[in-house]
């Protein structure tokens, strides 16, 4: 994953505390508006995931949605920022290398 954007530890926290309530096995509250907030939520969303791990885009949802109903902004948030690679028919989803898991 590339590191687009610096982020304090201190910062991270604060994100994190604002919009995981409920603590990072919650539910998210809202997804942020601003591009580092929403880079930091997704980076602890992602650890939700198995590195290796080939996902059916079904399968994405029903993770997805028990963090955050709007499920498929996330979902494209994590393909457009290179956290998820998707294959070119949309069924399959993974993180690092399809044949590492």
């Amino acid at each position: 994953m590339e590191e687009r954007f610096q982020v304090t530890e201190t910062e991270r926290e604060k994100v994190v505390k604002n919009y995981f309530r409920k603590g990072l096995d919650g539910p998210l509250d809202t997804f942020p508006s601003k591009e580092k907030r929403k880079y930091i939520i997704a980076q602890e969303i992602i650890k939700r995931f198995e590195v290796g791990k080939v996902y059916l885009e079904k399968e994405i949802n029903v993770i997805l949605k028990e963090i955050y109903l709007d499920f498929a902004t996330i979902r494209r948030f994590f393909i457009d920022y290179g956290f998820m690679k998707r294959s070119d028919d949309g069924k399959e989803y993974w993180i690092g290398n399809k044949d590492a898991g």
